[in-house]
């Protein structure tokens, strides 16, 4: 059995298309571009893909992440092709790579999150994430199927800043004026704490509050690196064992050949 981790988007309109609706794209692509799936056992066989740690509905993704397993071998790179056609534009497959290491969903410590604030200044959105990144504990409330909990927002986040810019590049939300762009790092906890979660914090600290819903992508998710502060790219280990295997082969090939050693 072959396993292939994908990497894949949501974009422009579909970032309102719930985990639910993309599974079910996703296997309507899987059937299309004619993968040789693994099934689970039982009376209501299902393709075996794992999902990890999906965005919350309305939020953006350039880097959401799965495995499906095959029962046959196919190469990583013609097979991302063959479901990226198959798939609306929007919900785009980045990149593929065979899974050749354990863990993927322990790989996924930490997210980049971008916040685009229309109709709030870079100054009044610097005022507050000074004020948030001063405090140390920012309380927030969100309602769960068991009431509404109280939990710390500021602990996760590792890295808050305010920029300006002009303009949105995805298209989905044109704006007439400059708008303030939080870039958001936070750990994976428990509770999860979401980007909407530090919005209420800054709202709490700071009395931010934006005229319009903040429109937020997710950049990146991946391990996070204590010593430089960055996430990395948790499909990397995957292609650096690739690469070994191909080495190791090629040299294997080489010692093996005949005529190998001789004068």
């Amino acid at each position: 059995m072959q396993r292939i981790r994908l990497r894949y988007t949501k974009r422009g309109r579909l970032r309102f298309t719930s985990h639910r609706d993309f599974q079910r794209a996703f296997e309507r692509a899987l059937r299309r571009a004619e993968v040789p799936m693994a099934y689970s056992a039982g009376f209501t066989p299902h393709p075996k893909v794992s999902y990890a740690n999906a965005a919350p509905t309305g939020t953006g993704s350039e880097a959401e992440y799965l495995e499906i397993a095959l029962t046959a071998t196919r190469d990583p790179e013609t097979l991302r092709a063959l479901l990226d056609e198959s798939l609306p534009a929007g919900l785009d497959i980045t990149d593929a790579v065979e899974a050749r290491t354990s863990g993927l969903a322990d790989r996924l410590t930490a997210s980049v999150w971008e916040l685009r604030l229309e109709g709030v200044t870079v100054d009044e959105a610097e005022k507050a994430v000074e004020a948030f990144l001063a405090a140390e504990t920012v309380e927030v409330q969100r309602k769960t199927k068991n009431g509404v909990r109280t939990f710390d927002a500021r602990s996760a986040v590792t890295e808050l800043t305010a920029t300006g810019t002009q303009g949105d590049p995805q298209g989905d939300r044109p704006l007439d004026s400059a708008c303030a762009i939080l870039r958001l790092v936070v750990r994976h906890v428990t509770p999860a704490v979401r980007p909407d979660d530090v919005l209420s914090g800054l709202r709490a600290v700071a009395d931010l509050a934006p005229p319009v819903p903040a429109a937020v992508t997710r950049l990146a998710q991946g391990l996070f690196d204590e010593e430089s502060g960055t996430v990395t790219d948790p499909l990397a280990p995957d292609r650096e064992a690739a690469t070994a295997a191909s080495t190791t082969a090629a040299e294997t090939a080489s010692a093996t050949a005949p005529g190998a050693g001789t004068a």
